[in-house]
């Protein structure tokens, strides 16, 4: 964190699937708040805590920071251009919703697009960060967000296809996720792009 620097951190969820959207986040934490905010000594990447655990820190995190944006890019916008390009866009449409200005952004991974806000003639500083998430506090939050606003959506999609087990692998490529493709066929929510062993599949309705 630069010091009276407002500041965003960026992370997405959901990169990996083979179905759903991916879902980004941008954050700037009140520094205020993380001292005095019991919960915020949890903050570190979304994977590393609980279900409970990023339950439990979303409305903090919602309250407490300065401001906040969570965004879905659909798994046809995925298809459409590929999975790094609709993360990074996620996570820029994310700082567009935002409803403060960010003089610095901190991005959870290794790449990134220049950030350019509309009206605007110039890129906002920006650092990429390898875990970032387990680095830095606003790119934890970030995940958090991201994370548990993703689980919500594959849990409300398992509702209308429970055969593939969403509740529980949230669309990722797991045994079970495969063995339902290979006897269902796939949904509108697959990612074609992916690798979903559809030889002779049909598609399901």
């Amino acid at each position: 964190m630069i010091a009276n620097v407002v500041e965003a951190g960026c992370d997405e969820a959901g990169r990996g699937p083979l179905a759903g959207s991916v879902f980004a986040s941008a954050v700037i934490l009140d520094p205020a708040s993380i001292d005095r905010v019991e919960e915020f000594a949890w903050l570190n990447d979304s994977k590393q805590l609980t279900e409970k655990q990023r339950y439990a820190l979303r409305p903090v995190i919602e309250r407490e920071a300065r401001a906040w944006a969570v965004v879905e890019v659909t798994a046809q916008e995925i298809d459409e251009r590929n999975i790094l390009q609709c993360s990074i866009l996620g996570m820029q449409r994310a700082l567009d919703r935002l409803t403060i200005r960010p003089q610095h952004i901190l991005v959870d991974g290794n790449k990134w697009k220049p950030y350019i806000p509309e009206g605007e003639i110039m890129a906002v500083p920006a650092d990429t960060v390898v875990h970032g998430d387990a680095t830095y506090m606003s790119i934890a939050a970030a995940s958090v967000l991201a994370k548990t606003y993703r689980d919500d959506y594959m849990m409300r999609l398992h509702e209308q296809y429970p055969q593939y087990g969403w509740d529980t692998n949230k669309g990722y490529p797991t045994a079970e996720h495969y063995a339902a493709i290979k006897k269902y066929g796939i949904t509108p929510y697959h990612r074609k792009s992916f690798n979903l062993k559809l030889e002779g599949q049909n598609k399901v309705k």
